[in-house]
């Protein structure tokens, strides 16, 4: 099973920053459990969320060449929640972007509520590492046709990029 913790982007310049959209519904069979009664979205799948959306920012950066893993969540502060209905918008804008890395700054945000807040740090695998053999790359969201969700006008114009 694969798991999307984002839908689509709306918003996407390249280099600089990224906005996505997360639909919070009942058929997301984790919601029934957590908690019964009040059914929320998870703290760490908003993280991962914000976590696809910044880790794809720093990946186009170089044209996909680098596997992109979450190395770090130095701060993260969770300020409300998102239920079942709700529409989690995440931001993600690059602090830094290098060879073996880099960083962004995250939010997320239902309607003018701000959810979270925080910052991530992601690492480059280099793929002509003898170990990246061992690694099961059907789990990285590069590898698996998602990139369509970037089609996007650049800075989220709409306009087609073709």
């Amino acid at each position: 099973m694969r798991w999307f913790w984002i839908d689509r982007f709306i918003e996407f310049e390249s280099g600089s920053y990224a906005k996505s959209v997360k639909n919070v519904t009942l058929a997301e069979e984790h919601l029934h459990d957590h908690f019964p009664g009040f059914p929320v979205m998870p703290g760490s799948l908003m993280i991962e969320g914000l976590a696809q959306t910044g880790g794809i920012l720093l990946g186009e950066i170089n044209d996909f060449e680098h596997i992109v893993i979450l190395a770090k969540v130095p701060q993260m502060t969770f300020h409300s929640w998102a239920c079942p209905g709700d529409q989690l918008i995440y931001t993600a804008k690059i602090t830094n972007a290098g060879e073996e890395g880099g960083a962004v700054d995250v939010t997320a945000m239902v309607g003018d509520r701000l959810v979270a807040e925080g910052s991530i740090i992601f690492v480059h695998l280099d793929q002509s590492d003898s170990e990246f053999g061992a690694i099961d790359q059907k789990n990285f969201v590069f590898s698996m046709n998602l990139l369509g969700i970037l089609d996007v006008g650049k800075a989220g114009t709409g306009e087609d990029q073709a």
